[in-house]
């Protein structure tokens, strides 16, 4: 793990995508196929342990813990796929997918192929990408398919590296190392077994991660990121009031009053970290069990994600003036995980408490 630095970091941001030394470690450890089963050269994780690894890596930076998830994420995908696709896709040693959820494309079903266009923003790793997901509402014979609630049909599929644009478009204060672009295609015609939705139901796959429901798997995995990226963001807060105080000792009270602070928010922060673990291991532990996980199991990890979330949000404001103009000087390595930190709890999925 020493190349994951802060110089690294550094470099990754200028670079505006993850450093090369990371990458090759990257695709050495399979980091973004933690969900692609072992046969299809993939790590085969369970959620659990997925998280542990996708919360350590946001700890060492915020842009390397984001693109492995999101990238990992959109691999998790697979479990959906048709078996051909699974295995051309994968047979890439480093293959790497990215994906929107915006639905940004139209897809009409022409004979056994589908003509799409669009335009997807907001594509975590895409500068490393080697295939996309792209979701699309479906169209035939010139008209909008619906479904059984009037609502359009909308599918995904699966798009290859040549057959797309990049866009510049990720403007933002940071993560800027995940290189968040846009993406569109223009007329492209793909053969069905490139679209594939999202559903228990429509999985090719037997192993239980497939099973998940995807919204409570976002969830969980976007907040553990935000944990991660919270626990390296206090640290270096802590670091700054200490080396505040070592160069001007300030007054006892004013110690007493930090010193308490800093040590509530810290029970405060591992004892929501465990209320998430132990709250995914039970739903795991469920989903084992009877192959499906209760309302009530997926609301709690709804409800743990946005908590932990806003209990990270709540302690870096209560630390952050206590490391002074540090913390706001734009070179410094505290300052570029605030503006990370600050990017990415913007995440409109972990916005609201319920």
């Amino acid at each position: 793990m020493d190349i994951f630095n802060s110089k690294q970091a550094g470099d990754s941001e200028q670079l505006g995508c993850l450093h090369s030394d990371w990458l090759k470690e990257i695709y050495a450890q399979k980091w973004f196929k933690l969900f692609v089963p072992k046969e299809l050269n993939g790590l085969g994780l369970s959620l659990p342990e997925a998280l542990e690894v996708e919360e350590k890596l946001a700890r060492l930076d915020g842009s390397l813990g984001w693109t492995v998830t999101l990238c990992a994420g959109a691999a998790w995908f697979v479990g959906f796929f048709d078996p051909q696709l699974s295995t051309e896709v994968f047979e890439n040693p480093n293959s790497c997918l990215a994906g929107s959820g915006f639905v940004g494309g139209k897809a009409e079903k022409k004979g056994e192929k589908y003509l799409i266009s669009g335009h997807w923003t907001y594509a975590s790793g895409v500068l490393h990408a080697t295939h996309f997901t792209a979701n699309c509402e479906i169209w035939e014979a010139g008209k909008l398919v619906t479904d059984s609630f009037g609502n359009p049909l909308v599918k995904a599929f699966v798009l290859k590296k040549d057959e797309i644009e990049i866009l510049d478009a990720w403007h933002f204060m940071g993560m800027k190392a995940t290189g968040s672009h846009a993406f569109k295609t223009d007329s492209l015609y793909v053969p069905e077994n490139r679209c594939f939705e999202i559903s228990p139901k429509k999985t090719f796959r037997p192993e239980p991660i497939y099973q998940f429901p995807f919204q409570q798997f976002a969830e969980a995995t976007l907040a553990v990121n935000i944990l991660g990226i919270t626990f390296h963001l206090q640290s270096l807060l802590k670091e700054a009031f200490w080396k505040r105080n070592a160069r001007k000792s300030l007054e006892k009270e004013y110690l007493e009053f930090y010193s308490k602070l800093e040590r509530k928010g810290e029970r405060k922060l591992e004892k929501v970290r465990s209320e998430f673990y132990q709250t995914i291991e039970k739903a795991w532990l469920e989903l084992g069990q009877s192959g499906s996980i209760s309302p009530k199991k997926l609301n709690a990890i709804s409800k743990i994600s946005r908590k932990m979330t806003a209990t990270c949000r709540k302690w870096n404001s209560k630390l952050y003036p206590f490391a002074g103009l540090e913390a706001a000087r734009e070179d410094s390595e505290l300052n570029r995980v605030w503006r990370d930190f600050h990017t990415v709890s913007q995440h409109s999925l972990l916005i609201f408490p319920f």
